[in-house]
């Protein structure tokens, strides 16, 4: 990826000349390649089915199974004796990417003569998906076609420990490193056959959505609406929103008001390849990247409640948009690290946050508290798993009160964390679409731009969580500067 020539400290002025720089190798040379490291795109999801061949390498049977290809499916022998015979299908080599799929269908049918418990799962580098078995046993000569979702049954819920979920909830399953279908059957006293008739990822049509969505918190009270932001003018309502902050990150984007356009009812955040200074200020840093931001620090804030937008994703790779609610403890705090310090109270909500690299379909939510150098502690999961409305959008929301804190997709709860730890301090509303993240891949300039659609936001506050913190804020004259703290 590049090369450094450097010279070794020293108090004396040093100097040499680079001659040459060749690369070496014979032609056409490439690197060595890990089997386990290649990605394999089902064309059209089959795994397998009609026109698709298996390798015999391909089926991995165990403890008492069998599983061979038999004509147009792949017959499956299971014999009593072991708790759970089972027969895996595999890739022909490394993984499967199942990043633009939600769901794996199985179709099954009995041969034998005897009823059969199936049970299917999808594993992957991560975890498996939750098993999926039908309501009663298959009886000879039925045949059943069984959906395996990459969405866990049960939430992502916190636990007892501050780190750690709850066991048996959300799921670890990843999309991109699908390692197995596995079929199983249960309960098996004598010996039962099925026939894989098909094996092929899809996606659903998309959720209806329920009548509160937009409307009203998800949970009964006493609530009023006490925010609320539909971009139906053509420009930021510079009263609500700043379009300037530090890039705190990524090195490669700077923050300009022209990447905040507001039209057509929808705010766009967007990311493009643009030479410009941060802040649109040439006495500030200049990059080759552009982009949006939107926040409200400073300009309202409130303390517990329902806070909720309706956005649509970047598809570009290597972008980094996300919802997020941060401290802001107002200028009387001092300076912005003591205003939003998730110290003390605060705490970081990553409400909907996304890495374009995990496709259409997945995206992380997090809480991170305690500062962010050795004290930094957090919570969460990069793998919830949601699907977007028939317009290509996704309904966020945060309920947050006293000890609780649930995050919404579309109107589904995907995580749930309930600890005394969760912020009591009040926070603005926030917006970004950045590049990079911890499991992204890089830019392609020829995807840009791409946009980060804010259609609306919208807050509520329960009456007896209300308090004087909440609300617009008036400007204040600035304390003086204070020293930043102390490097971690």
């Amino acid at each position: 990826s590049g090369v450094v020539i450097f010279a070794m400290k020293s108090k004396a002025e040093q100097s040499f000349i680079v001659e040459a720089i060749e690369a070496a190798g014979p032609a056409g040379e490439k690197p060595p390649v890990n089997p386990a490291d290649i990605r394999t795109i089902p064309e059209k999801g089959v795994i397998f089915g009609p026109g698709i061949t298996l390798d015999p390498a391909q089926i991995s049977a165990k403890d008492g199974a069998e599983g061979a290809v038999a004509g147009k499916t792949i017959g499956l022998i299971f014999k009593p004796g072991k708790a759970l015979p089972r027969v895996e299908i595999k890739p022909k080599v490394g993984r499967w990417d199942l990043r633009q799929f939600l769901e794996v269908k199985v179709k099954l049918k009995n041969t034998g003569t005897t009823p059969v418990l199936p049970r299917v799962q999808v594993g992957s580098n991560g975890g498996p998906t939750a098993p999926v078995k039908p309501a009663a046993p298959l009886a000879p000569g039925a045949s059943v076609e069984m959906v395996v979702s990459f969405i866990p049954p049960v939430p992502w819920t916190g636990g007892e420990k501050l780190t750690e979920p709850a066991p048996g909830t959300g799921t670890k399953f990843t999309n991109d490193t699908v390692s197995a279908v596995t079929i199983a059957a249960e309960s098996v006293t004598s010996e039962q056959s099925l026939a894989v008739e098909s094996i092929i990822a899809s996606v659903p049509p998309p959720p209806a959505l329920p009548d509160w969505l937009g409307k009203r918190p998800p949970v009964e009270g006493d609530w009023t609406k006490t925010f609320e932001e539909n971009f139906d003018g053509s420009k930021v309502d510079e009263t609500k929103w700043n379009v300037y902050t530090e890039n705190f990150w990524d090195k490669r984007s700077h923050f300009s008001k022209d990447n905040v356009i507001v039209a057509d009812g929808v705010a766009k955040l967007r990311y493009e390849k643009k030479t410009g200074f941060h802040k649109d200020d040439p006495a500030l840093k200049q990059t080759d990247y552009a982009t949006g931001f939107l926040d409200t620090y400073g300009k309202w804030v409130q303390r517990y409640g329902y806070f909720e937008t309706r956005i649509k994703l970047p598809s570009a790779p290597g972008l980094w948009p996300a919802f997020w609610l941060m401290p802001d403890r107002g200028v009387q705090a001092g300076p912005q690290w003591k205003r939003a310090n998730t110290g003390n109270g605060g705490m970081e909500f990553d409400v909907a946050e996304y890495l374009s690299r995990w496709g259409p379909y997945r995206m992380n939510v997090a809480w991170h508290w305690d500062g962010y150098g050795k004290e930094h502690k957090a919570t969460g999961s990069t793998t919830i798993y949601f699907q977007p409305d028939k317009d290509g959008f996704v309904t966020s929301g945060v309920l947050w009160l006293p000890g609780l804190s649930v995050y919404y997709l579309n109107g589904k709860e995907v995580a749930r964390w309930e600890n005394p730890r969760v912020s009591n301090v009040e926070s603005d509303i926030m917006f970004t679409n950045v590049s990079g993240g911890w499991d992204n891949n890089g830019i392609d300039d020829t995807k840009l731009p791409d946009n980060f659609v804010i259609d609306y936001v919208r807050a509520w506050q329960r009456k007896d969580l209300a308090s004087e913190v909440d609300g617009p804020k008036k400007p204040e004259a600035p304390k003086p500067a204070e020293p930043a703290p102390p490097a971690q």
